[in-house]
Order: structure tokens, then C-alpha cells, then sequence
């Protein structure tokens, strides 16, 4: 898992500092929209032809680590 996350780049340089596929300014938060949209990775893939499988699984994994990492402050 730590392999794959190494695909996802956070730089204040880049997007402002959104999470981002390396070597794209494809933020993480796009592929997840496309994803609950209803596209399929092959969909994904063929529209963003520079992209690899690996780097869409890598940006559900960040998101899911995120998530899972989030700390909740209750009211």
C-alpha cells in the first residue's frame, strides 16, 4: 500500500496543495467525483489517456486513508 501511495503528490506548489496524481495536476478529488458519477476506471482511462489503473486505485486508497485517519470532533 505504501508503494501505490507514493503516486499521490501533495504540494503547495501544485493545485494549490490538493492532493494530486504524480506527474498530472489531476486532483484526487476528480477522480472520485468521475468515479461516483457512474464512469468506470476503463472510462477514466480512456479519457485521460496518461493515466494508469494504478494511479486510480492509488487515488481511492489516499482518499480511504484519509478518511479512515479523519479525526471527528463531536459537538
Amino acid at each position: 500500500m505504501v508503494e501505490i501511495l507514493k503516486r499521490i503528490v501533495v504540494d503547495p506548489r501544485i493545485m494549490g496543495g490538493k492532493p494530486v496524481i504524480r506527474g498530472t495536476r489531476i486532483p484526487v478529488y476528480l477522480i472520485l467525483e468521475l468515479i461516483a458519477s457512474g464512469w468506470t476506471i476503463d472510462r477514466i482511462l480512456k479519457e485521460y489517456p496518461h493515466l494508469t489503473r494504478e494511479d486510480i486505485q492509488a487515488a481511492i486508497m489516499y482518499a480511504a486513508k484519509v478518511l479512515k485517519e479523519e479525526i471527528i470532533v463531536k459537538a
